[in-house]
């Protein structure tokens, strides 16, 4: 494995804590951003050569957050040429949404050990460390690595540039390469495939912007879930958090059935308004939503609506996830699923019930 003190990714554990103790104390809400942009963005590789090279193989330290976080800020570099239809903003790459993501399990104590046997990402260790038995970096390598890996193999980092993850001493369970990925999670690798062969592929389409983006769209959140459906592998993991917390990792993972269904623009500031209500922390057994006294309303408010919204599904005996599928059936029907989700986990106003029938109409207009 190579130093990862030799990357100019990284920054002094000092610094690193400072910033991290002042990020959680200013406020109970998730922070996520940082003036305007992931955290630790500014400390992120520009460029690949910023990475660790061993043999000719670039090296990342994925249990490293710089690393890991590297890795998103190289693939929406790679991407953002070939994604005009997105948008005129320099944010309106899909991939910021993951980025946030990243950054609010890293705020919100999510990669640290949870078994306590090591004090990997927590204050009192290194909190740059992501610890391969938090069940939140299992999920997240699924979606950083892989597409990682598949972006390389598709040429968008150069010309012939291999990648091998690095993987912690006797630490197993992770693919490392392209060809391992492949051979272990197909699904997952052929959708990643497709999506930056289709991002290619739409420079030269004579479709109109709004298709082309809906199609890409389609793609990307393709990938996405086949990554969430490989992660069933981090399983086990869950055995070290509160029932609590567990049932909500299921709900969020839930969640991700109807936005990728609505076809979800996750750029950086609809992907913010989403993230900055989830949980600042992670949940403990006694935590009943929505009255949670140390999270805010907004926090307690997105915590009632996943858990309804799993509840929902589970009563129905899994239709309410398949309705809402079939309603996502046009382009049109796909906007106005979008809006209402804004509407469901933003706008507390906004009746669990009023959901349910207009889902249930919109699946006439397919």
């Amino acid at each position: 494995m190579s130093d990862p003190h030799s990357s100019s990714v990284m920054l002094r554990p000092t610094f690193l804590c400072l910033f991290l103790a002042c990020a959680v104390s200013l406020s109970s809400a998730a922070v996520i951003l940082e003036n305007g942009m992931p955290i630790l963005w500014a400390h992120t590789a520009e460029q690949l050569t910023d990475l660790p090279v061993q043999n000719d193989i670039l090296n990342p330290d994925p249990w490293h957050f710089l690393h890991r976080m590297s890795l998103y800020r190289l693939m929406i570099a790679a991407t953002d040429p070939f994604m005009g239809c997105m948008g005129t903003n320099a944010t309106d790459n899909p991939m910021w949404g993951l980025a946030l993501q990243l950054g609010w399990m890293l705020t919100s104590g999510r990669l640290a050990d949870p078994s306590g046997a090591t004090t990997c990402g927590l204050q009192t260790g290194d909190t740059m460390c992501v610890s391969p038995q938090s069940w939140w970096s299992c999920v997240n390598y699924y979606v950083s690595a892989l597409p990682f890996l598949s972006a390389a193999q598709q040429g968008f980092m150069g010309a012939g540039v291999q990648v091998q993850m690095q993987v912690p001493d006797g630490v197993q369970g992770y693919c490392t390469t392209y060809a391992d990925c492949s051979t272990t999670y197909p699904d997952a690798m052929t959708k990643w495939d497709a999506f930056f062969q289709g991002l290619k592929a739409a420079a030269d389409s004579p479709l109109p912007d709004n298709e082309k983006k809906d199609s890409l769209l389609g793609l990307y959140w393709d990938a996405q879930m086949a990554s969430s459906y490989a992660s069933a592998a981090c399983n086990p993991k869950q055995s070290q958090y509160s029932s609590v917390e567990v049932a909500f990792a299921k709900s969020w993972l839930n969640s991700a059935e109807y936005v990728s269904a609505a076809h979800f623009q996750s750029n950086l500031e609809q992907s913010a308004m989403f993230l900055t209500p989830l949980p600042s922390r992670i949940l403990k057994e006694d935590d009943v939503a929505p009255n949670i006294a140390d999270l805010n309303h907004e926090e307690n408010h997105s915590l009632y609506i996943f858990s309804w919204m799993t509840n929902a599904n589970s009563l129905l005996g899994g239709r309410l996830v398949s309705l809402w599928k079939r309603a996502m059936c046009s382009v049109s029907t796909r906007e106005k699923g979008r809006e209402m989700l804004q509407q469901l986990l933003l706008n507390p106003g906004f009746a669990t019930t009023t959901f349910l029938s207009i889902a249930t109409g919109m699946t006439t207009s397919c």
